[in-house]
């Protein structure tokens, strides 16, 4: 009898049952027994021995006879006592025995169509049942499984150890409140079985032959019967959306579901996952030898990754149509486009030959109108990743408490600048908070000219700092294009020190070469130049890194004869080079002004200008600075938290990983391509230069290699001189199965363009 003693007293004297073999079913809470017996095998579950239970008990056995004969599946019977009852008593718990069922669990196939259209069937008759049947919602029920209460999962998200799992529930909780809540009180609730996960669905000869486990009971949204048995379901579906249809269209033909029903599913199944993931998590700390615990974590996880590649309109689409809905109005490309020239000036471009209307983004993916799904390896502003849950939610907070300017005192404002502070050198102690990368740009100009009294400025031939007046004047990158300003005369060019552009004998010195020439300049214009400004990595230069060496020569030349050095870090700042967090520390060196922009706020608009306690001193001589959005708390809470995901998810280490990987894919590649001349860049910060076979910059194949990878999913971009360098700058969540994906369809433009 071993250690179950009570349980095999019970079995004999209340059922009379002679015991061969008793086994403890792994599980969550409620201790479940498999009894086999002379005259069959049953199941055994016990209960606490509390007011509740009883209750409890009561109620789902009303629910098994109300199922009875309603269910073309078998359902568990309760067996009654030899006295008659339907449970039995220790001193301690409560007893319930019912027949067990034989069949094979969901989860041991890979489900057919039939099997799924069977299922969907089978939960659309149990919820007619059990609508007609009258019966009131359980007295108590674990309500952390009922998918309306997904969002108390927020707190046990901590226990997930995985760092971007984490990040993937945190996302859809957050989308459940966003786009199911609002919504909650459209749907229709009833009494559902509220578990019929692949465990708890049995099969037998190619059809659903039994439902077992009505212990998570609730009184829920209906449309949560079907999100929670998808949620299983699907897992190991090769194509996720087909096999959910089956379900969807075999439940609805019986109980015709509404289209807010249908257009939240997407949600409500990420939202089981979610909770799946987080309790198993939890559970498996307080119980590591639980085998139980862990048995639908990785197909959960696995699912929870698929899930989020798919376009939320393409699922709603899917699903409507298997459900006999009209499929739902989304705005045309072509419409889209046509406004857009209506409204606005020629001058603004669009990406891609074919343009792509955007709908929605998630951490490194994007979606269109038109369903599409793409991998983000581009947008570099969007740092911690697109509509980041803790971005959001901090962004939420503080426009629903306080927004207001720099005049007033707010712990924001501080709190935001020592601890962005605390990331450079102690010599650059002072911050001005300004909404762009431009702004701040501008706003370093000012601060080099009243600290030097001097106006002209040297910049790197490619250099891009802005889009203000002020700063397209020193970026050679615009003012040098056909029909702009031409160069100004307070500007001296310096050679953009690619070392890509030099003999291959040469590149191993091309920091003394190149800084050699640059000084030579910086002495023709000795004692006039006021401020050199550069980025440590030359964006639209072509992802061009300056060589190691270069910016110390350099920075010595232009202090020596009384000038300042800025470091723009707008696009490499932050932790994306990975080695380090701001791009000047690649070169040892320190700035006397840092212009931050673009990824500081992740898409909320936020800039800054780092300096010295000297330079901003003499810079508060003159008239007082003040910008109406500069500093604000929102913008403060923002950015604070920006840095708080850096470190909280290891995201600079991540890109150091990631893009180490990256660059030796891409290297193993140019063994097989002569097109790839150069790869380059720090981090997830890349270029790959293309050449043709002359070894010079091949721009058409970049713009083909754009459009290929648009056209399958991947958003990229081109830029450098002749527009023949791939650009390379995702969200930092981007992963290696990501470079994977990314290197498959790169490698396919390629063979494209050379077979055709």
């Amino acid at each position: 009898m071993g250690d179950n003693k009570q349980e095999h007293k019970i079995l004999k004297e209340a059922y009379q049952l002679e015991v061969h073999k008793l086994e403890r079913l792994m599980g969550y809470e409620i201790a479940t027994y498999k009894v086999i017996s002379a005259t069959g095998n049953f199941i055994l579950k016990k209960f606490p021995r509390e007011k509740k239970h009883y209750a409890k008990v009561a109620h789902e056995n009303l629910v098994l006879q109300a199922l009875k004969g309603k269910v073309s599946c078998q359902i568990p019977e309760v067996c009654q006592t030899h006295a008659g009852e339907y449970i039995s008593e220790s001193e301690n718990d409560i007893y319930r025995l019912q027949t067990f069922l034989e069949g094979n669990f969901l989860a041991e196939l890979n489900p057919s169509e039939s099997i799924l259209s069977n299922l969907g069937h089978v939960l659309a008759e149990v919820d007619l049942a059990l609508e007609k049947s009258g019966l009131p919602a359980p007295p108590s029920y674990a309500r952390e499984w009922d998918v309306r209460h997904a969002l108390e999962n927020i707190s046990l998200m901590n226990e997930v150890s995985d760092i971007p799992m984490r990040r993937l529930i945190s996302y859809f909780l957050l989308q459940f409140k966003e786009m199911v809540m609002p919504n909650y009180y459209q749907f229709p609730t009833q009494l559902i079985h509220g578990d019929a996960n692949d465990w708890n669905v049995l099969t037998t000869d190619k059809r659903i032959s039994g439902l077992i486990d009505f212990g998570d009971m609730c009184y829920s949204w209906r449309i949560n019967e079907l999100a929670i048995a998808l949620a299983y379901a699907v897992i190991g579906a090769e194509d996720i959306l087909e096999a959910a249809t089956h379900m969807i269209s075999a439940y609805s033909k019986q109980i015709p579901l509404k289209e807010i029903e249908i257009d939240n599913l997407y949600y409500l199944i990420a939202a089981r996952l979610c909770t799946t993931l987080c309790h198993a998590a939890k559970s498996q700390r307080a119980d590591p030898e639980n085998e139980y615990l862990v048995i639908s974590q990785k197909p959960a996880q696995d699912l929870l990754k698929k899930w989020i590649r798919i376009n939320p309109l393409k699922a709603q689409k899917v699903f409507r149509k298997a459900s006999g809905l009209p499929l739902s109005q989304q705005p045309e490309t072509a419409l889209l486009e046509q406004e857009r020239n209506t409204f606005f000036s020629q001058t603004l471009s669009l990406s891609y030959e074919q343009p792509i209307p955007m709908y929605k983004s998630a951490l490194q993916f994007m979606y269109d109108y038109e369903g599409n799904t793409f991998l983000d390896a581009y947008n570099n502003i969007m740092l911690v990743g697109h509509s980041h849950p803790d971005l959001v939610k901090a962004g939420q907070s503080a426009m629903a408490r306080l927004n207001t300017n720099t005049r007033y005192l707010y712990p924001e404002l501080t709190n935001y600048a020592d601890k962005l502070l605390q990331k450079f050198p102690k010599a650059l102690n002072k911050v001005f908070f300004v909404n762009s990368g431009s702004a701040a740009t501008d706003l370093a100009l000012r601060l080099a000219r009243s600290y030097t009294e001097r106006k002209k400025i040297m910049v790197l031939k490619e250099g891009y700092h802005g889009n203000t007046q002020a700063a397209i004047e020193i970026s050679h990158y615009k003012y040098s294009k056909a029909g702009s300003i031409g160069k100004p005369d307070h500007v001296v060019e310096s050679i953009l020190p690619n070392a890509f552009g030099l003999k291959p004998e040469m590149r191993e010195t091309a920091a003394s070469y190149y800084a050699t020439l640059a000084k030579e300049l910086i002495a023709e214009h000795e004692g006039t130049l006021g401020a050199f400004i550069a980025e440590p990595i030359v964006g639209c230069g072509g992802q061009v890194p300056l060589p190691i060496g270069y910016l110390n020569e350099v920075y010595q030349a232009i202090r020596k004869q009384g000038g300042l050095c800025i470091s723009d870090e707008v696009q490499v700042g932050f932790g994306r080079l990975g080695s380090c967090f701001w791009g000047f520390e690649l070169q040892g060196v320190i700035p006397d002004i840092v212009i931050l922009g673009k990824p500081m706020g992740n898409g909320h608009p936020i800039g800054a200008v780092v300096t010295t306690a000297e330079i901003a001193k003499k810079f508060a001589d003159g008239p007082e600075f003040f910008t109406s959005f500069g500093g604000n708390p929102v913008s403060c809470l923002i950015g604070e938290e920006v840095l708080n995901v850096i470190q909280r998810d290891s995201l600079q280490q991540h890109a150091k990983q990631v893009g180490d990987y990256f660059k030796e894919e891409l290297k193993t590649l140019q063994k097989s391509y002569h097109s790839i001349g150069d790869i380059r860049g720090e981090g997830l910060f890349l270029g790959i230069e293309l050449v043709d076979h002359n070894n010079l910059p091949d721009g058409k194949l970049a713009k083909h290699v754009k459009n290929f990878l648009r056209n399958n999913g991947i958003l990229s971009s081109t830029d450098g001189p002749h527009d023949q360098v791939i650009k390379i700058k995702p969200p930092l969540c981007f992963n290696m199965e990501n470079v994977d994906e990314f290197i498959r369809i790169f490698q396919e433009s390629l063979a494209a363009r050379e077979h055709n």
